[in-house]
């Protein structure tokens, strides 16, 4: 076994760094950035999402065609605003400022950046007041997103404005210096022609569209070999498409020497560990091991009822499993998980100032001190691309489509203390939500779909005696790739069945509400 652990290997940095056009986004805080990144690569160009205050030098090195300043919550005149280098903008590139990201630009070139006498924050309407290379072939009228509670008053010299809101100045662009600039959001689904606005930039930019999957996995697998040398490697897997996907990238990359593991902690879905064991081995030919650890887990999360706990303890206790099985395998030096990009947006403040959501177990479960080095194959991407990379793959629909499932498992669906009689009684409600949305060929058309256990008791009658029993809370939601979510609207003959299967057939169960919350405000999961 290695010492301590060296800082995670960035590899499609790496990666893109000679071989495609790459976009650098700026990050200024906003919750959305990551969707400009998601919407460019949709659009078959790669692009990385760096610190605001990423020092120029190191910008140059990536050799950018484009950079694109993000929103924030800050407004540029505080003190303590995020400021970008403002060398930023001498490097002779195409740079996009959207929102915060355009008040910054008119900041440092010479405009005024005032508070707004109306803040608009939703959906608004603009006109496109001239022709335009940003806003080239669109209507004369857009529907958009804003988001703002400041405004650019006074362009600097040179900008021409070229769409405007009742309230606000809605782009603007200085063509000679190739600045361009847009006050609303283009990355969000609430602006449908957000994505033809990119693809502008991106012509302006002269960039080649040619970034797939198909490119991806060759550059990852030598990427992957390079970083491991001769070493073993050793994979946790969760029976997740994320964690499936990441090991059968580096399977094909370095065959034999990866072992994985597949950890039963006793908080997989009914059926679970033995299905998915039975996968791994048979279709995808992997070299698993699989290893019963439920009462283990249990044990430690005995008595504990706070969520980000649970999340650590579970975390820790992963890879307290995988060092020990890795001694048995002699010198390993590296572990395999499947983190996403979402997961380290909403885990550890890693990119620039995103405010930090929740902990994940394959991020901020972590110990510091680790005695294996970690590979992240996966850690740029979103999760529709790892489905993708996932078919290029070869691996079945049973896999590549499972709906996501939370790194702990069923303890973040567990509210309150974990036992075995919890555990047993949510997964047999789950199973019944699940066949239920399979049985209306809904599976593949909702993001997630699952039941949680409430801490609570309430009255109900069942025969002619009333009762004071547990509660099942029904979610499902529809997402692209976590970071936002919208509750389906299932039929209601599909809710009577899970409510009237959850009653009768799981015992202490004697009512199911529906979730109907949004993400935001609320998150996917409960905890």
């Amino acid at each position: 076994m290695s010492g301590s652990s060296a800082p995670y290997f960035n590899y499609r940095a790496n990666i893109v760094s000679n071989k495609s056009d790459i976009i650098l986004i700026l990050d200024f805080g906003s919750q959305y950035t990551q969707l400009i990144a998601r919407r460019i690569r949709e659009l078959n160009v790669y692009c990385e999402i760096i610190p605001f205050n990423t020092p120029i030098e190191k910008i140059k090195a990536k050799k950018p065609k484009g950079i694109i300043l993000s929103g924030g919550p800050a407004s540029v005149y505080e003190s303590d605003a995020p400021h970008c280098d403002k060398a930023v903008l001498d490097l002779g590139l195409p740079v996009l400022g959207i929102c915060y990201g355009f008040q910054l630009l008119a900041y440092f070139l010479g405009g005024t950046v005032s508070p707004s006498k109306q803040r608009e924050y939703g959906a608004a309407e603009i006109n496109v007041t001239t022709s335009s290379r940003l806003l080239n072939n669109l209507p004369e009228r857009l529907s958009v997103w804003m988001s703002h509670g400041d405004y650019v008053s006074q362009l600097p010299l040179g900008f021409t404005p070229i769409a405007e809101t009742e309230n606000a100045l809605g782009a603007a662009e200085d063509t000679t210096h190739h600045y361009y600039a847009l006050q609303f959001h283009p990355e969000v689904v609430h602006t449908p022609q957000g994505k033809q606005i990119l693809g502008n930039f991106l012509d302006i930019c002269h960039c080649h569209r040619d970034w797939t999957m198909s490119s991806f996995i060759d550059e990852a697998i030598a990427t992957i070999r390079e970083q491991v040398g001769g070493g073993q490697v050793i994979c946790g897997l969760s029976g997740g498409v994320d964690s499936s996907v990441a090991a059968a990238l580096v399977d094909r990359a370095i065959g034999s020497r990866l072992t994985c593991f597949f950890v039963d902690n006793g908080l997989l879905r009914k059926n679970e560990f033995s299905e998915v064991l039975t996968i791994y081995k048979e279709n995808m030919h992997l070299n698993v091991v699989g290893i019963a650890a439920g009462e283990r887990f249990l044990n430690k999360l005995s008595g504990v009822i706070d969520p980000e706990i649970k999340r650590k303890c579970i975390g820790n206790e992963f890879i307290e499993v995988f060092q020990e099985e890795a001694k048995k395998l002699g010198a390993v030096d590296f572990l395999v998980q499947g983190t996403l990009y979402p997961d380290v947006i909403e885990s550890v403040s890693v990119k620039g100032p995103s405010a930090v959501i929740k902990s994940h177990h394959n991020v901020g479960g972590l110990p510091e001190k680790m005695s294996l080095k970690l590979v992240e194959p996966l850690r740029e991407l979103f999760k529709d691309e790892v489905r993708q990379l996932g078919r290029e793959l070869g691996l079945s629909n049973e896999i590549v489509n499972r709906q996501p499932f939370p790194g702990p498992g069923l303890a973040v669906r567990i509210l309150g203390e974990i036992t075995q009689d919890r555990i047993i009684t949510l997964q047999a409600a789950d199973a019944i939500v699940i066949e239920e949305i399979r049985r209306a060929n809904l599976y593949e058309e909702v993001w997630q779909a699952f039941a949680v256990l409430l801490p609570i008791q309430t009255v109900g009658v069942m025969g002619d005696s009333r009762t004071y029993e547990n509660a099942i809370a029904v979610r499902a939601v529809h997402s692209q790739d976590g970071m936002t979510a919208d509750w389906v609207r299932l039929p209601y003959d599909v809710l009577q069945r899970i409510s009237s299967r959850i009653v009768s057939e799981v015992a202490g169960i004697n009512r199911v509400v529906y979730d109907i919350s949004s993400k935001p405000p609320s998150t996917i999961e409960w905890e």
